[in-house]
């Protein structure tokens, strides 16, 4: 998420909190995701019609989240990132639950993480926003 701010915070020029359509493929690019031209002019009129022509960063998060998780899963390998996510869906929902992510939190950090961190955690990587991180590969 720190990537993606800061590529964010690089292209807005302006400081003013949002970036323009143009420099939408740059930024992207920075991160090191190539978009197609016709990805860009999907982009490019998805943002016009709904976002004003310009997208924040919160905007900016919904639409590289996607692509991110499946470039990741392309470099990493859709049946590791599986098996990771079964490790800690430990109710086997198809769903990590916060209690879940503080398990699993847990584990790896060998300490219990405090409910806000852990709600930064969850607000980072819950990319529909339901409250659970869910297993989509796009």
């Amino acid at each position: 998420m720190d990537e993606l701010r800061e590529a964010f915070r690089e292209f807005d020029k302006d400081k003013d909190g949002f970036i323009g359509c143009k420099d939408l493929g740059n930024c992207m690019r920075t991160m090191g995701y190539m978009p197609t031209e016709m990805e860009l002019i999907e982009l490019s009129q998805q943002i016009n019609m709904n976002l004003g022509g310009h997208v924040d960063f919160e905007d900016f998060v919904e639409l590289m989240g996607p692509k991110l998780l499946a470039e990741t899963a392309d470099m990493i390998g859709v049946k590791e990132l599986r098996d990771a996510f079964k490790e800690f869906d430990t109710n086997g929902d198809g769903q990590i639950s916060t209690a879940e992510l503080r398990e699993a939190m847990k584990k790896l950090l060998g300490q219990q993480v405090g409910h806000r961190d852990l709600e930064d955690i969850l607000r980072d990587i819950d990319l529909n926003g339901d409250g659970h991180v869910d297993f989509e590969v796009r």
